[in-house]
């Protein structure tokens, strides 16, 4: 029982801290929560907590602040994450909706979830290497020029214009345009992208005649893309928030924007999630492996297109962040992202 009422006091000094930025007493806490004990046995629980690293003295304060290690227990002990409410998920929804396609989805969902916890958000564009290729289309432009529209499931849409050498604007053109479009999306429609440009290049080399060089130039415009959007990228907003919290970062917030600026950083602490798309990552202060980064949390989740996660989001800010919350907002929007990009690929 006494066990439980140290978690009791624990979660009551980590929601007071977050609320006030103040190290909590004893006093305090008999006061504005119902413990059902004195404040002699609140301070009895406060020492042996301190014991166990949860909390800890602020330089000569009279009350206690938690550790890193603390707000792990916090954390693990959440029985589940609470639900935003009606009004905050449908808020989100319509955000989202009206989104035209991959870029403004990215944007819109970095924004709102700076906005949406104070924090600063970071989405993961989702990588062509694990997504699947939806259709590929070829647009006639000119005498000899063809338009590649390779159609990703995640609702990327990347464009190409090659020379064929070959004159399309008659009937032997359209059939060869038609051809080509025919045999390339038989082997690369509904497959991951890297095996289709597996299959792409095997086309090539099963080719012959003249129309050889026309689909050589389109399978190499393909594999260009795939080439630069493998480069995986991460948009970040909210970064003015971080000054909002300056007194959580006594030396300077300085190491932090900097380490932010590192987006190869970034992408390698979202890649470290676990591929279950449903559950909510929590990276707590020293636990994160970036030194300009061990004075923040980083509360993140997967986001994917059917059942697999393509990218991940999250946000970033104070270890005195409110947990709950942030988890919670983080789940949803990467829900609701998730499930834009399947209506993205079922359309």
């Amino acid at each position: 029982m006494s066990e439980d009422r140290r978690l009791m006091v624990l979660r009551a000094i980590v929601q007071d801290y977050v609320q006030t930025s103040e190290p909590v007493g004893s006093k305090a806490l008999v006061e504005r929560h119902h413990l059902g004990v004195s404040a002699a046995t609140v301070r009895n629980d406060m020492a042996l907590l301190e014991e166990e690293g949860l909390i800890h003295a602020p330089h000569t304060s009279a009350g206690r602040v938690p550790t890193d290690a603390g707000y792990r227990v916090f954390v693990d002990r959440l029985s589940a994450v609470k639900p935003l409410g009606q009004g905050e998920r449908r808020a989100i929804g319509q955000f989202l909706q009206g989104a035209v396609d991959l870029d403004d989805v990215v944007d819109r969902t970095v924004r709102l979830l700076a906005s949406l916890t104070r924090q600063v958000a970071v989405v993961q564009y989702p990588s062509l290497t694990r997504s699947t290729v939806r259709h590929i289309e070829l647009v006639p432009m000119g005498s000899s020029h063809l338009m590649i529209v390779l159609i990703v499931n995640t609702g990327r849409v990347e464009q190409r214009v090659v020379d064929t050498g070959r004159v399309l604007a008659d009937p032997t053109g359209e059939a060869l345009v038609a051809s080509i479009r025919s045999r390339i999306n038989e082997v690369a429609a509904g497959v991951p992208f890297t095996v289709a440009a597996t299959r792409l290049r095997r086309l090539v080399g099963e080719a012959d005649g003249a129309d050889r060089a026309a689909l050589e130039a389109v399978v190499s415009a393909l594999g260009d893309a795939l080439v630069e959007e493998r480069e995986e990228r991460v948009v970040l907003a909210g970064q003015a928030n971080l000054a909002r919290a300056g007194s959580d970062f006594p030396r300077s917030i300085g190491p932090i924007l900097e380490a932010l600026e590192e987006h190869v950083t970034l992408l390698r602490l979202l890649g470290q999630l676990g591929d279950d798309p449903e559950l909510v990552s929590v990276r707590i202060g020293s636990e994160n492996p970036v030194t300009g980064l061990q004075s923040t949390s980083l509360v993140s989740m997967g986001y994917g297109s059917g059942s697999e996660r393509v990218a991940s989001l999250g946000v970033l800010g104070p270890t005195r962040m409110d947990y709950p919350t942030t988890m919670a907002s983080v789940r949803a929007v990467a829900r609701y992202v998730t499930e834009i990009l399947d209506e993205n690929q079922a359309t």
